[in-house]
């Protein structure tokens, strides 16, 4: 894979995107270029699968799925790979799923990395209609759970540990800061 990037010449399409295939690597397509990640850190990923072992019950209840690192289409050529995302009733034979049916989008913040999920990918997210947005830090597992208003967010709430997230929508969840990070 990285002979094949560093070999491109110009803009990625989306088709060259998905002909890529599947790898351990995240790769997200930003209009024309790839943006290419580390592997998520132990920490990065107990905090990703408690939160998605929350999340998947509640997600089930309601006829909802919870998916993690799958490819998001905002809008063509703009493919990010979310941690965790619940959408509605998909195609799991697809490589990508459709901003459509993503109800809640939630990222956990890796500090090298931060601004990524705090400013563009919540901007994307916003942009492309998806409702709620959840970020997490990986330090101390505060919440910060935000919901669109127009073509932005707006933050909704902020959990500290000690305190407790009530979800009620898209799913009903309860979810505790110190239950999520190792």
């Amino acid at each position: 894979m990285t002979a094949a990037v560093f070999d491109h010449d110009g803009p990625w399409t989306e088709e060259e995107y998905l002909a890529r295939g599947e790898t351990q690597q995240r790769v997200e397509l930003f209009d024309g270029s790839l943006h290419v990640t580390p592997a998520p850190t132990p920490r990065h990923q107990r905090i990703q699968r408690n939160l998605g072992n929350i999340l998947e019950v509640a997600a089930r209840e309601v006829g909802l799925e919870l998916l993690e690192g799958v490819n998001v289409r905002l809008k063509p050529g703009r493919i990010p790979v979310p941690d965790l995302v619940v959408t509605e009733a998909i195609d799991f034979d697809r490589p990508v799923i459709e901003a459509d049916d993503v109800r809640l989008v939630c990222e956990v913040i890796s500090p090298s990395n931060a601004a990524t999920d705090k400013v563009l990918k919540m901007h994307y997210y916003a942009a492309a209609d998806i409702e709620w947005y959840l970020l997490v830090e990986q330090e101390t597992g505060t919440l910060h759970l935000y919901r669109r208003h127009g073509r932005h967010y707006r933050e909704e709430s902020v959990t500290k540990p000690g305190a407790v997230l009530e979800l009620a929508e898209p799913v009903r969840a309860t979810i505790r800061p110190e239950d999520l990070v190792p």
